[in-house]
């Protein structure tokens, strides 16, 4: 058995695909059938895209806040969000949350330093891509972290904002972002850190050669592993 896992929604495109890889990987570690209790709550997204977009990072963690002591109410113990672009105000919802919180951003540097990769692109909204959640969590591991040029920075958004959230795959974006990937490898990536929750939708090791780190899919299993951990450590 495992822990209760709460997953804290913002992007619902993202959070389900999340949902999805939780699930995947307990068909992998867990015994037949053995899946874990997962709740999920989210927020309406707007709420996010509106604090972040004011840059009122309180804020954004209020709403992270809210979401994990929902979760807790309903037996959650402890709790992750596959959005990377609020990763930042994970430490300010920690503060008054009723239960632990688990950070995809170490998650991620973890995976890169066992590849033993020192130099990696990102892709994502401009929040993620030009913030300092990755930036910072991977500078100080030693791992450098390259970012899009201002044109694919834009191109990106758009793709996310305006087609990935509502689960709109084209493929036109698809050849853009894999544009925008190879792009990041001229410049000396290793890997390429795919740091929207939604691009999953659109970029896998099926149509992309370029070493991948899905940075949902690696805090759905680094969640489920602690899960399975901490039970096994209070048995």
């Amino acid at each position: 058995m495992t822990m209760h896992i709460g997953i804290v929604g913002v992007s619902p495109e993202g959070a389900a695909l999340c949902y999805q890889q939780l699930f995947r990987h307990a068909a992998v570690m867990l015994e037949p059938h053995l899946h874990p209790t997962v709740s999920v709550y989210n927020i309406p997204l707007a709420l996010y895209i509106d604090a972040v977009r004011r840059d009122d990072w309180v804020q954004v963690g209020s709403l992270l806040c809210e979401s994990a002591n929902r979760l807790a109410s309903v037996g959650a113990e402890f709790c992750f969000t596959p959005d990377n672009a609020v990763q930042h105000a994970i430490q300010l919802a920690k503060v008054k949350s009723q239960i632990p919180w688990l950070k995809m951003t170490d998650a991620v540097a973890h995976r890169i330093i066992e590849d033993q990769r020192k130099t990696v692109g990102v892709i994502g909204t401009r929040y993620v891509t030009t913030g300092s959640a990755y930036q910072t969590g991977l500078g100080m591991k030693g791992i450098k972290l390259v970012r899009p040029n201002d044109d694919d920075t834009e191109l990106l958004d758009n793709i996310i904002f305006n087609e990935l959230v509502y689960g709109i795959i084209e493929e036109e974006s698809r050849q853009a972002i894999l544009g925008v990937m190879r792009r990041l490898c001229d410049r000396g990536c290793e890997g390429v850190i795919l740091g929207s929750s939604e691009a999953p939708l659109l970029i896998n090791p099926e149509v992309c050669d370029i070493p991948l780190y899905n940075a949902s899919d690696i805090m759905a299993e680094h969640a489920l592993r602690y899960a399975v951990q901490a039970q096994s450590n209070a048995s």
